[in-house]
């Protein structure tokens, strides 16, 4: 049995609807998990939402409502946003479920009785906005460190985790498995962090300040630290203390896919809390880059945040997943603006890959009385063009398994700039002329099935507008796409169906 492959977003907030950060993690992840599907291996994709804390309850507040109905109303919207954008997680969690609870609750009354936690006393600085404590040293100009907002001075007796037991362990553990967090530059960061000493964190919030929570199964007077809560939903999913088979399957292939600014809380927090549960650890913590405008982080807090449903209105949501994954490297922040975007969808997808699929139709239609023609005997030109996207399958793979997925979509566009200088080469309107109807009917052909097999690599980005270029190639997808990696799966005499540009030049908003 192959290995499985288990890939996370983080759980996000529902204090607010969803922005161009989120919907980025959440396609990375859908995209990383349509290419594991497209190679037959097992494949669990989870997303969901964070729904306790201080920034959910006060959202509530401002809203008169309670936040149990903030929380019921804000996920409908990451749901059908995530729906809109072609996301085809396997399971979608949400924090205030009861299956998440119990398995909170029992890691927390483990941990208790085996003395991980204790009773202490909290003074420092506290930033509302990131729900985070923070020491005098930590603060920026005596602001936050992480949001630059102002913090406040708090004095509490909080429920404490024993994470400074684990530094020395996490350090060595860090050292000896290189792959463990991605990119490097993200892993140097960790291992900086963990320069200094690492302290105990507190995991709960008095009842008194916070109400909504999970109440602390030994002492209901305190709710549990949401960031505690939260990370825990990954071994839920996976079945921990209820599904052991399942959970023992799943967990060693775990993949947490991240925005770096929750690094530390994935890479320390929750990597020392699995140490002290007596979990293994994940087998990569990949950390990706942000997206800016203009060199500021594009987020709710900044007020610059960028809805990814209405940059879908204008260019499409399969050009908005192309985007996302071709412009940015991972682990590296990007800059998002309407004129990259634009220049993306006109030369990638409107100009290359679009026109060749209208042009490739208008030939069939035209000199094969619009059927996929029977080739002919295969010339050296033609075997080199089928040669080329065999090999293709192979490098497309070895650079998704480097998480190189921008790079991985820029061979397979090279291939697609070759599909099209191939017909350039052959020209088919000359051998029409010249009476070679064999000839023409092998180069077009080739050309229809060197981009139906090219275009299954571009599926797990372009899950929609691939179907719609299959539809009109005359080619009914297998149920395991697997199956039509090989060269010859587009069957003569199946008819072509002309159509609307596949992306049209012309853009603008939905009416």
């Amino acid at each position: 049995m192959s290995v499985p492959f288990y890939v996370t977003t983080p759980i996000f907030y529902v204090n607010d609807e969803p922005h161009i950060g989120h919907a980025y993690t959440t396609i990375l992840a859908d995209v990383l998990a349509r290419y594991a599907r497209l190679r037959g291996m097992e494949t669990v994709f989870l997303t969901g939402t964070d729904e306790h804390g201080q920034k959910v309850q006060e959202a509530a507040q401002r809203r008169g409502v309670d936040p149990q109905t903030q929380a019921d109303e804000m996920v409908v919207r990451f749901q059908r946003t995530w729906e809109r954008l072609h996301v085809s997680h396997d399971d979608f969690i949400r924090t205030t479920e009861p299956r998440h609870i119990r398995v909170v609750e029992a890691v927390l009354q483990d941990l208790w009785d085996r003395g991980e936690i204790y009773l202490g006393e909290y003074e420092g600085w506290y930033c509302v906005p990131e729900e985070r404590f923070w020491t005098e040293k930590d603060l920026v100009d005596g602001n936050c460190p992480d949001c630059g907002r102002p913090v406040e001075r708090l004095v509490e007796s909080n429920y404490f985790f024993r994470m400074s037991a684990y530094q020395d362990w996490l350090i060595e553990y860090i050292a000896d498995h290189p792959s463990f967090i991605r990119p490097e530059t993200r892993r140097n960061e960790v291992l900086g962090y963990l320069r200094k000493p690492l302290h105990d964190l507190c995991i709960t919030r008095p009842v008194s300040r916070l109400g909504w929570g999970i109440p602390l199964p030994f002492d209901p007077d305190y709710v549990t630290y949401v960031w505690f809560d939260a990370l825990i939903n990954y071994v839920t999913a996976a079945g921990y203390l209820v599904d052991e088979e399942r959970f023992s399957r799943l967990w060693p292939s775990v993949m947490h896919l991240i925005g770096k600014d929750i690094l530390t809380t994935h890479s320390v927090y929750w990597t020392t809390m699995l140490r002290a549960i007596g979990l293994p650890q994940p087998r990569t913590i990949l950390a990706h880059g942000w997206w800016t405008s203009s060199g500021d982080k594009i987020s709710k807090s900044l007020g610059n945040a960028v809805r990814p449903l209405d940059m879908a209105d204008i260019y499409g949501v399969d050009a908005l997943r192309y985007f996302l994954v071709r412009e940015a490297t991972l682990g590296r922040d990007a800059d998002f603006s309407q004129e990259r975007v634009a220049h993306r969808y006109q030369g990638d997808l409107a100009n290359d890959l679009g026109n060749l699929l209208h042009r490739l139709v208008n030939m069939i239609q035209r000199y094969c009385e619009g059927r996929i023609p029977e080739p002919g005997e295969l010339a050296e030109v033609d075997t080199t063009l089928c040669d080329r996207c065999l090999a293709l399958v192979d490098q497309t793979f070895r650079q998704v398994d480097a998480l190189a997925l921008n790079e991985a979509l820029a061979q397979v566009m090279g291939t697609v700039g070759e599909i099209n200088r191939y017909l350039e080469r052959t020209a088919p309107w000359k051998q029409a002329r010249a009476g070679r109807g064999e000839r023409v009917a092998t180069i077009l052909y080739c050309a229809a099935e060197a981009l139906r097999l090219t275009a299954i690599l571009l599926q797990p980005v372009m899950p929609e507008r691939v179907g719609e270029l299959w539809h009109r190639l005359g080619w009914q997808a297998p149920s395991s796409l697997q199956d039509g990696l090989a060269w010859g799966s587009l069957q003569p005499g199946a008819p072509v169906i002309g159509g609307p540009p596949l992306f049209p030049r012309e853009v603008g908003p939905a009416d």
